[in-house]
């Protein structure tokens, strides 16, 4: 069994983070904020995904008024993301559930305070941001685009918040790759007890970023290391939280959702399996019960790996059988085969 890191614990809305809470999965709109139906429909989007929070993009004034529409209308505790302007971040903070800024761009310790001033007395928290592409002048002159430059600006700036009697913090230390992230969040985390937003920066495109966020996720999450978590993906809203929930249910961090057993495609296969195991996985994408289901090819090991599932298919040349628990249910020919398991399934769920 996994043992989490002890940290404290902070509320993102209704949301807890840290502590004994729920390791939570975020995404983030891509549309301009001040369009405010295209965000709304957006964060619906990640809602019925699944989503626990969101984050959005405050770039200008016009993306600042827009905020308190959007978090009126909102199903979703909403973050304001701050770069470069302070004065964005004092509006956002008068609305939103919470602000992440980059400690390296936000602009010196005066703009940070009045920023910390507002926060306090919203009782909102602050997510310290620092990516490796926009450390402060002085670390990466230092010590280059570094893990150790991450934590030393993390430090620098949890020291500054705390100074200011401002302990509502959580922290993200991203990289492009999965190696400088995973040194960084391990480096830090045994010098602090603030929760970790853990992420791959940058990630690219579906294939590339499920591989990283999975590979670096995985090893901090095993370790103990992680309280919320967004899998960044170019383009995409609902993979986001599919691909982060997906990660969390293979670690048994959470107890949700369909966890599909399929054989691997070889010369003993007597059925067209790949097509019956994509139509499981379209077909119970959406099911939140958490059910083991084995779609398996040929009789080698089809029966053993029925034995442990919720309901399975073992096929044989031409037909298959159908288990519940391990017992036999039915007998089906393959055109057959799909319709009976998914009949099946329905009455489960």
């Amino acid at each position: 069994m996994i043992k989490r890191y002890p940290t404290r614990k902070i509320k993102v809305g209704n949301v807890e983070i840290g502590g004994d809470a729920p390791i939570s999965v975020q995404s983030m709109t891509y549309s301009k904020t001040k369009d405010i139906n295209e965000t709304l429909n957006q964060i619906n989007r990640l809602y019925f995904a699944g989503a626990d929070i969101v984050r959005v993009a405050v770039l200008d004034e016009e993306d600042a008024k827009a905020l308190k529409e959007v978090k009126k209308k909102s199903p979703l505790p909403i973050i304001a993301d701050i770069h470069f302007n302070y004065k964005l971040g004092l509006k956002a903070a008068e609305v939103v559930d919470g602000l992440r800024i980059n400690p390296g761009n936000i602009g010196g310790k005066e703009r940070v305070k009045e920023i910390v001033k507002v926060c306090k007395e919203r009782n909102i928290p602050i997510r310290i941001g620092v990516n490796a592409g926009s450390l402060e002048e002085n670390l990466e002159n230092k010590y280059g685009q570094t893990p150790k430059a991450m934590v030393e600006s993390a430090l620098w700036h949890i020291k500054f918040l705390e100074d200011l009697d401002f302990f509502d913090i959580k922290v993200s230390l991203k990289a492009s790759d999965v190696i400088r992230t995973v040194e960084a969040y391990e480096m830090l985390r045994p010098l602090v007890d603030y929760p970790f937003h853990l992420g791959v920066t940058e990630a690219g495109t579906k294939f590339h970023a499920t591989i990283k966020s999975a590979a670096a996720f995985g090893k901090l999450l095993l370790d103990g290391i992680g309280d919320t978590l967004r899998v960044s993906i170019t383009g995409e809203l609902e993979e986001e939280i599919r691909v982060g929930k997906s990660i969390l249910k293979d670690l048994g961090l959470i107890k949700e959702g369909v966890n599909i057993i399929s054989c691997p495609t070889c010369g003993r296969i007597e059925v067209d399996l790949p097509p019956i195991v994509e139509a499981v996985e379209e077909a119970t994408k959406n099911i939140k019960k958490p059910l083991n289901l084995s779609v398996m090819g040929c009789v080698v090991n089809a029966i053993g790996e029925a034995k442990e599932a919720d309901l399975a298919i073992a096929c044989g040349k031409g037909y298959g059988l159908i288990l519940k628990k391990g017992e036999i249910i039915g007998k089906f020919k393959e055109g057959e085969l799909l319709n009976e398991f998914l009949k099946e399934l329905q009455k489960m769920v």
